[in-house]
Order: structure tokens, then C-alpha cells, then sequence
């Protein structure tokens, strides 16, 4: 199981569509809201498929 928390940043699979693929996680519970760091969009998804998602937390 990752270890993750609000403000952690992580770097997943596919890429969104402005180019990014860092992320800022803004809110966890059931769903996982992340937010692009490059254009500042707010994704929503569940906490299984952000797990299949991720590729990897950023230290």
C-alpha cells in the first residue's frame, strides 16, 4: 500500500493533456482529488483506479 498524504506529489502513468504528468493530491478519502501542476486542473478518482494510476510518488 503507497504512502501518500494531502500535498504529496506524485507522477502518473498518463500523461494529462496539457503535457503534465505531476500531480498534487488536494484531498483524500474514498475518491482522490489531484490537481495537474502545470495547468492547475482538478481530477477526481477513485482511490482503487488513483492506485492503478500511479506511477510513482515524487521525493
Amino acid at each position: 500500500m503507497p504512502e501518500y498524504n494531502v500535498g504529496t506529489v506524485v507522477i502518473m502513468k498518463k500523461q494529462h493533456p496539457c503535457g503534465n504528468s505531476e500531480f498534487t493530491i488536494t484531498r483524500i478519502g474514498a475518491d482522490i482529488k489531484i490537481k495537474c501542476n502545470e495547468c492547475g486542473r482538478f481530477i477526481m478518482l477513485p482511490r482503487i483506479e488513483f492506485n492503478k494510476k500511479m506511477k510513482k510518488i515524487k521525493a
